[in-house]
């Protein structure tokens, strides 16, 4: 059995399925000033019907790497860059300590100057002074070659907790996107390892011997080992599995929306032929673009719980979220006490709901009816702009899913499909707005508790080879060897996928779930003034996400 859990906004969902079975389910209220103890209790429910030894795994998707972030509660980062000529290090600036140091390696990892020592030694010394304990090492060309961030970060340790190499979190060449990804690496890499220590004591307590693996913003899992490295990529593990709680509920053959209204925000995510739009170079964080990959989503601040208020004598609807309806317990009318006005809902105590909106209306001299009207108008109506909006952007670019590249063809959805606790009260009020046929999966509303259960691990590695330099390369797994002048591109997908099967054997991964596949191959002469000197190879090779046992 795979007992998932999914700690949103305003509700931590958890479920325990059995295949595509859901044997028992809860939702509790999330505290975010302590998660642990909304997983805590979420497991406790679950295991009042459930045997611990019966649970063989044990998914989780979590906020708290995107709650620290947006909260400013990330940790100061120390950050060391050798750039090299052809971009100033200024240009990709990120977090207050920053800085760069001489030295540069080419594209095809020839060190053209050496990392100079001194200045290495001056900027590592201020920042063991200043305080600062994790770091980020970055070289342009690591990803070809990474002895230069391997120096910085060998120096930075003589007095830090943790550093992340560029190199070690993608194979992909972006420089600036590098240098982000890594201070954000670094930024979360200590609550992120306090709360996954917390997790990991929690289950062991309980009797729950499975593994544990955290949901990737790609719609993937990665081993708790794993995240603790590699904290940054759980940001928006949310969305993803909410993505992939359709996934795992529906059959989707065509383009169509996904939606999953929650107590604070609606996530909402496309398909395209039936597979998630992915953003393929990487999400933004912030202000800065990073190479986490991620299923290609937007969040907008209405939700269940969002506040009503009346601004310039329009009634607004969210973004904040001042705790929960009136209906349950709360002090200020939200959505869903609109909805419970207008006789479209029954949650909680439906007068206290009422009441509520009547006193609001008051204020402004307004009908009750007519407040609770607009609020439920204006929720529906931004909720319909934020999809075409999402849709016209994945137009405006070449569209990525998570199967393939469709080259030239725009995403037209037919239908929508609606999860969470709202869906099937919204469901024909948006099928009007959008002008679409809506669909509520059933287990809606611990939707995507069944998605984080059931998602699979996935990974990805890329292989360079340099026949010329009779070199190999695998950036993420610092693997680096000799190959001859015969090496060739079958030879390069042949070991690229042994690399990535035997790093999956090494996390505990299930042959049946490493369903390594090839998903791009290129390979160049290299010419110098005698013909062909050589071959330039990139294999890229990964495992989809995807459910378990699909």
């Amino acid at each position: 059995m795979f007992l998932g859990i999914d700690v949103g906004g305003t509700h931590t969902d958890a479920v325990v399925m059995d295949g595509r079975r859901v044997v028992c389910s809860c939702k509790v209220p999330t505290d975010h000033h302590d998660l642990l103890s909304s997983v805590r209790q979420a497991m406790r429910t679950l295991l009042e019907t459930v045997e611990p030894a019966a649970v063989t795994r044990i998914n989780l998707s979590t906020t708290l790497s995107t709650n620290a972030i947006v909260e400013g509660r990330t940790e100061e980062v120390g950050v060391v860059v050798a750039g090299g000529p052809g971009i100033d290090p200024e240009h990709v600036r990120v977090g207050r300590f920053y800085q760069s140091v001489p030295g540069s390696i080419d594209h095809r990892g020839v060190e053209i100057a050496g990392i100079d020592a001194d200045s290495l030694d001056a900027v590592a010394g201020r920042y063991c002074r200043e305080g600062v304990r994790v770091y980020a090492a970055v070289g342009k060309f690591s990803t070809r070659n990474p002895a230069h961030e391997q120096a910085i970060g060998g120096k930075l340790m003589e007095c830090g907790d943790f550093v992340s190499m560029g190199h070690r979190l993608s194979g992909q060449l972006n420089f600036p996107r590098r240098v982000a990804t890594a201070y954000y690496n670094s930024a979360v890499w200590r609550v992120y390892n306090a709360f996954a220590d917390a997790i990991e004591n929690a289950a062991r307590e309980m009797g729950l011997a499975a593994p544990i693996h955290v949901l990737k913003a790609d719609g993937g899992t990665m081993p708790l080992a794993v995240s603790r490295e590699v904290p940054v990529e759980s940001i928006l593990s949310g969305p993803a599995a909410s993505v992939m709680g359709i996934v795992a509920l529906c059959d989707i053959r065509e383009d169509c929306v996904i939606l999953d209204v929650g107590g604070t925000t609606t996530d909402i995510a496309v398909f395209a032929s039936g597979a998630p739009v992915i953003e393929r170079d990487g999400i933004d964080v912030g202000s800065y673009a990073t190479l986490v990959r991620a299923l290609r989503t937007h969040s907008i601040g209405v939700g269940g719980d969002s506040r009503l208020h009346v601004q310039a004598g329009a009634v607004r609807v969210g973004p904040e979220r001042m705790g929960p309806s009136m209906a349950l317990g709360g002090t200020q009318p939200t959505l869903i006490d609109a909805l419970n006005y207008m006789g479209k809902a029954h949650v909680g105590e439906v007068e206290a709901s009422r009441r509520g909106i009547r006193d609001l209306a008051a204020l402004w001299d307004m009908f009750p009816e007519r407040l609770a009207s607009e609020a439920v108008t204006t929720a529906v109506r931004r909720i319909a702009e934020a999809v075409t909006e999402l849709v016209d952007t994945i137009n405006a670019r070449p569209v990525y899913t998570i199967m393939e590249l469709l080259q030239g063809r725009r995403v037209d959805p037919v239908r929508a499909y609606v999860m969470g606790g709202p869906a099937e009260v919204l469901r024909p009020l948006l099928a009007d707005a959008l002008g679409r046929r809506v669909d509520v999966p059933e287990q809606y509303a611990v939707a995507n508790a069944i998605g984080a259960a059931l998602t699979r691990t996935t990974a990805e590695l890329e292989l360079f080879a340099d026949t010329e330099k009779g070199v190999l390369f695998i950036p993420t797994l610092d693997v680096r060897r000799e190959v001859g002048t015969r090496y060739d591109i079958e030879a390069a997908k042949r070991d690229a996928g042994q690399a990535l099967l035997e790093h999956l054997a090494s996390l505990g991964v299930d042959d049946d779930e490493a369903a390594v596949e090839v998903v791009e191959a290129t390979s160049f002469n290299m010419v110098d003034d005698y013909g062909t000197a050589g071959r330039n190879i990139r294999v890229k090779c990964q495992v989809r996400p995807g459910i378990l046992g699909a």
